[in-house]
């Protein structure tokens, strides 16, 4: 089993300071690099999980701080705060994805050629975002993520490969974002697969999703199979990504 080393990465986006996460082996050579964007909730223990998940895979992942200051929220009335002080403010939060971008391809044990992003729920919108303003990408991944955009890319503008994993019961995104993703993804011309989780529900991939749904009212529920097959299906994109 490949020695896993973690540690905190502060970086900077302006005048904030953003206190990520970053796991990797411990040493060999500069692995694939993979961005790792957190739900509503900020910067927790459930993506510093998936950070440690990518490096036993063989990646660098580096799990980003979009809130600044290490920030996270207790409750759906916090965590809306929070994303609506990035989504009310898209200059700002593209600033702290490059910077987190820069940070992770900067560091000794990745090779900068090969960097790919993935994101849950708010994240999700976030790493749709940089592969939309055509941030240099090999793959992004959406997991129960917004589909809306903040940007519409021209032909051949979007660099990665995207593949947006859907939970087909999901109530918390429209019909209309999906067939608008769809079609602009087809008239930007990217190498672009949706799949839709038959039965699943938002938050699909996080286990704490149906004890939160069911404390806050919210249509939330995690589902054990969905969560293998989506993280299965993103193994199968960073296989055909990241061949040397």
């Amino acid at each position: 089993m490949t020695d896993i080393r973690t540690e905190a990465l502060t970086y900077t986006a302006g005048d904030t300071t953003c206190k990520g996460y970053i796991a990797g082996a411990a040493a060999g050579a500069p692995r694939p690099g993979v961005l790792v964007v957190h739900e509503w909730w900020g910067l927790g223990d459930y993506i510093r999980g998936r950070a440690r998940m990518l490096a036993e895979l063989g990646y660098t992942a580096l799990a980003v701080d979009m809130y600044g200051d290490g920030r996270t929220a207790a409750d759906p009335e916090g965590a809306g705060a929070l994303m609506h002080s990035v989504l009310s403010d898209m200059d700002a939060g593209t600033a702290r994805l490059g910077a987190a971008f820069d940070a992770l391809s900067g560091h000794a044990m990745v090779d900068a050629d090969r960097i790919a992003a993935i994101g849950y729920c708010f994240g999700g919108a976030m790493v749709l975002h940089g592969a939309r303003i055509g941030m240099d990408l090999k793959g992004v991944v959406s997991f129960h993520g917004a589909l809306g955009s903040f940007h519409k890319p021209a032909r051949g503008e979007v660099k990665a490969k995207v593949l947006v994993c859907h939970g087909a019961a999901d109530s918390l995104v429209s019909d209309a974002d999906i067939t608008g993703i769809k079609e602009e993804m087809a008239a930007a011309g990217v190498d672009f697969r949706f799949v839709a989780y038959e039965g699943a529900r938002h938050g699909f991939t996080n286990p704490a999703a149906t004890a939160n749904g069911e404390k806050y009212g919210l249509p939330l529920r995690y589902d054990e199979a969905v969560d293998r097959r989506s993280w299965d299906d993103m193994k199968a994109l960073f296989a055909e990504i990241f061949q040397a």
